[in-house]
């Protein structure tokens, strides 16, 4: 049996694709700055609600940190042991019966920051909680605020640590988007579908894609490393 392999059908369809790339890219950034974000507050409350009290004013909030660390921890457990496709369907299938109607594309990216704020959170964690105590002493003998230490002091060094396991999971939630095209969200995977049904090239189209999720995903990898090693971390030097 000949098989004819006709990718140029597929490459004739390259508006489509152009979309795709163009809406994948679009939830990737959205979901990274936001997801990245508040990984990093919830990151900050868990570690807060650990913190030994030593003044009159941490004791006295030290129950509402302890019920908010755990109410993190559920969300972070319940978002890291679902399925992303199952997360998807309950925010745009699942809340119109709470009268919250979303269009697919404010759904995708609200179900995409929430699974990578869930990561993201445990990852920020541990690079948090590998900041040596003198370093917040030091911050403390200077007189800056707790809200001072954090940003200038434990953040930085902290997300430098996990820099790369932070881009590995941006990256994992790129591809997952993937899935986004089944509540007609115009993205990648949604857009070699669309083209497979117009031509029944169903091999090359979605080999092509996958062609295309590789190369951003190489090319995500290496514009966030460089971006964060040489600005937002520069003038840092890794002791690894």
């Amino acid at each position: 049996m000949n098989i004819a392999f006709d990718f140029w059908a597929v490459f004739e369809q390259w508006p489509l694709l152009l979309t795709g790339v163009a809406w994948t890219l679009g939830l990737t950034s959205l979901s990274g700055i936001f997801g990245l974000s508040l990984g990093v507050v919830m990151a900050w409350a868990r570690l807060e609600a650990v913190r030994p009290n030593h003044d009159l004013h941490r004791k006295k909030i030290s129950r509402v940190l302890d019920i908010l660390d755990k109410l993190i921890l559920f969300y972070v457990e319940l978002i890291r042991n679902t399925p992303f496709i199952v997360q998807l369907f309950f925010i745009f299938f699942g809340l119109p019966a709470l009268g919250l109607r979303l269009s697919a594309e404010v759904a995708s990216v609200l179900a995409m920051v929430i699974n990578l704020s869930a990561y993201s959170c445990e990852i920020v964690r541990a690079g948090l909680e590998a900041t040596p105590p003198a370093q917040v002493q030091a911050g403390e003998s200077l007189g800056l605020k707790p809200v001072q230490i954090f940003k200038h002091v434990v953040l930085p060094p902290a997300l430098f640590k996990v820099w790369p396991a932070l881009v590995s999971q941006i990256i994992i939630v790129m591809l997952g988007s993937a899935v986004c095209g089944q509540i007609s969200t115009e993205e990648l995977s949604y857009s070699a579908n669309l083209i497979q049904s117009r031509n029944f090239r169903a091999f090359e189209s979605f080999i092509t894609a996958a062609f295309i999720y590789l190369l951003l995903s190489i090319a995500i990898r290496w514009l966030l490393n460089k971006v964060g090693r040489q600005v937002i971390f520069k003038g840092m030097v890794s002791h690894d």
